[in-house]
């Protein structure tokens, strides 16, 4: 119930989703296969199939994107995957492009 001589002040709020960014997987010719196949599964949380196709898309191509995420996410994702790349001694690399 408005009491008389009250101002009512709207305020708009404006809700962005956040800006998303590319996971890049990126080939060399030491990172086993099946090393690669386990971070997707692991990490990016991809099913057998989809780790295999992308592991060969990585293998063929040379690099391919394997997710888009939020940029914080993004990030500690590829960390993740190179610190347990270089725990067991692998080249592996990874980057994070803005889409």
């Amino acid at each position: 119930m408005a009491v008389q001589g009250e101002t009512r002040e709207k305020t708009r709020i404006n809700i962005r989703e956040p800006r998303h960014y590319r996971v890049v997987m990126h080939n060399d010719d030491f990172t086993p296969m099946d090393f690669v196949v386990d971070i997707l599964i692991d990490i990016f949380h991809k099913s057998v199939p989809e780790a295999e196709r992308l592991m060969l898309m990585v293998h063929e191509s040379g690099r391919a994107a394997v997710g888009s995420y939020p940029y914080d996410i993004a990030v500690t994702k590829v960390q993740t995957a190179l610190g347990r790349a270089r725990e067991q001694g692998h080249p592996f690399r990874m980057t994070v492009e803005e889409t």
